[in-house]
């Protein structure tokens, strides 16, 4: 199975690739790492106290990501789908059963952090380089449509979020290098696609 890992800053686009890449290669799933924040009181309270909790590596359950991930590229098929709810702190599992898989893609600001956590297994990362004022617009907006936020506390979110991404992964910051693609406005992304999938 091939591994697409797409990974950028929030508001970069990573879903907006992801899904144009599974419209056009139909025997791809996405697993995005939103869907797998830590839920429950500890996340309630985490998120209050913590500045930037949900761009730091603590909020994230990658106990289960890791599980659903292993699932997927052992056996082939999915058998549900995972929706984080911002403002609740839940996850919604969804029965859907996806088959014959043959590659997968994981997009979010964990992808990167998560693809160095495997052993030997060949992988191909896209990462998505775009202009902060582009991602925050995205970001702003999504953030009071979608997760409650006024602009003012949207903004500084954003801000915090884009410091932490970028303190988190230095040069060179990623084992496999050698399959790693910069993806940015004018990058010919189905040349990419072509020799990856």
């Amino acid at each position: 199975m091939k591994l697409l890992f797409i990974s950028g800053p929030s508001g970069s686009g990573k879903t907006t690739l992801s899904n144009q890449i599974i419209k056009k290669n139909k025997n791809g799933i996405i697993l995005r790492t939103d869907n797998y924040y830590k839920t429950g009181l500890i996340s309630k309270l985490l998120s209050k106290f913590v500045e930037g909790f949900f761009d730091r590596s603590i909020s994230f359950n990658n106990k289960l990501f890791k599980k659903d991930f292993d699932f997927i590229y052992k056996n082939g098929i999915s058998v549900s789908d995972r929706y984080y709810n911002f403002e609740k702190k839940t996850i919604k599992n969804i029965s859907k059963e996806t088959n014959n898989i043959s590659f997968l893609i994981v997009e979010g600001i964990f992808s990167k952090e998560f693809s160095n956590t495997l052993n030997k297994k060949d992988y191909y990362l896209l990462e998505i380089k775009t202009k902060k004022n582009e991602c925050m617009k995205r970001v702003v907006k999504r953030d009071i449509k979608e997760r409650g936020k006024d602009k003012k506390q949207a903004e500084n979110d954003f801000l915090r979020s884009w410091d932490i991404y970028y303190d988190k992964f230095k040069p060179n910051s990623i084992k496999n290098s050698t399959n790693k693609f910069i993806i940015e406005k004018d990058t010919n992304i189905d040349k990419i696609l072509k020799n990856i999938i």
